[in-house]
């Protein structure tokens, strides 16, 4: 377990993103124990959050996953899981190879079944550490917790754009709503940065465009998609049509979600309330968090929103400029919320 900050000069740009990370989203007190896994493409950014760590005086354990196992992973290294399983709070800072969303469900079993506070950093660079990571998270906290009661008590939530989003969601209370703001509990690991309220939708229709970013490692792959749009007809939860100019990716994204009979199943219905993420920057990690509607496919986070369903995979999509309704209330006109 070698020491980041042995090897790695700290920039100092990266330390106010950092102590929101440690300090604000996670809470870590000196007399809990933090597990910082990365890799070596992250490991600035590892530095930087172990600073923090050292100067709270909190015991830690840092791992490089290119030193525990040949990557991609097949599966999170046992040392890891069993170091993990010891800590109150976690980190996993480090970028996505494809195949390995496997080694990562390993991962977040550990932190589920333990109750950790996880942060979640994949694919973080040091323009989101700049960007997103540099929100005032208690602020997003409170206009997250304003719009998840709101929620709540929505059986139908529509968006459309001008790029042609036209889509519905329907929901049922036995699938819970759940606000992951940054401010991470041990009830619900978040990513960071965070900022957003999500559920798995009863039920959903329409047409949703992703001119945004797709998640995975497509998402690395491809980019901004303003250019090249993803336009997805979703009968009854699940696609039923996929058009995009862009070939290559249009046959990727169809083999992707036709991985599993769950694969092209609506997930997630989320909304990112993180209002320092203002424009596309091509990282689902950051993208997701912009205000407006995100949908996934696949995996529907059964063991938080009480789905009775799962998927080997979980791909997000990501559309612009969104105006939305909460039943018969207008939330957002053009991607500014109205609450």
């Amino acid at each position: 377990m070698p020491d980041c900050t042995d090897t790695i000069t700290i920039d100092p740009e990266l330390q106010p993103g950092a102590c929101n990370a440690i300090r604000d989203c996670l809470r870590l007190k000196a007399q809990e124990r933090i597990t910082i896994i990365t890799d070596e493409a992250t490991r600035d950014i590892a530095a930087a959050l172990q600073c923090e760590v050292e100067e709270i005086g909190a015991p830690h354990s840092l791992f490089i996953l290119e030193e525990e196992a040949e990557r991609p992973l097949t599966d999170m290294p046992a040392v890891i899981l069993e170091d993990l399983a010891q800590s109150q709070v976690s980190v996993f800072c480090a970028q996505t190879q494809r195949g390995e969303l496997r080694s990562r469900m390993q991962m977040s079993d550990v932190v589920n079944k333990n109750r950790i506070r996880h942060g979640h950093m994949v694919n973080i660079t040091r323009q989101i550490m700049l960007e997103g990571m540099r929100a005032d998270f208690r602020a997003v906290d409170a206009l997250s917790q304003r719009l998840v009661e709101r929620a709540r008590r929505a059986k139908k939530i529509k968006c459309r754009t001008r790029a042609g989003t036209d889509f519905e969601g329907e929901f049922s209370p036995a699938l819970k709503w759940l606000k992951t703001s940054g401010i991470i509990t041990p009830d619900k690991w978040g990513n960071l940065p965070g900022g957003e309220i999500f559920t798995s939708p009863l039920n959903s229709n329409g047409v949703f465009v992703v001119d945004g970013v797709v998640g995975d490692y497509l998402c690395q792959k491809y980019g901004d998609l303003q250019g090249t749009p993803l336009t997805i007809e979703v009968k009854d939860n699940r696609i039923r049509e996929l058009r995009c100019d862009d070939k290559e990716l249009l046959e990727e994204f169809r083999a992707y979600t036709s991985t599993d009979e769950n694969s092209n199943r609506v997930g997630e219905f989320a909304v990112g309330t993180n209002t320092a993420c203002t424009h596309v920057i091509g990282n689902i990690l950051q993208d997701e968090k912009i205000p407006g509607i995100h949908i996934a496919f696949g995996h529907p986070y059964s063991e938080h929103t009480g789905a009775n369903w799962v998927s080997k995979t979980h791909i997000d999509c990501v559309g612009r400029d969104f105006d939305i309704w909460f039943d018969d209330e207008k939330v957002m006109e053009r991607g500014k919320f109205l609450v």
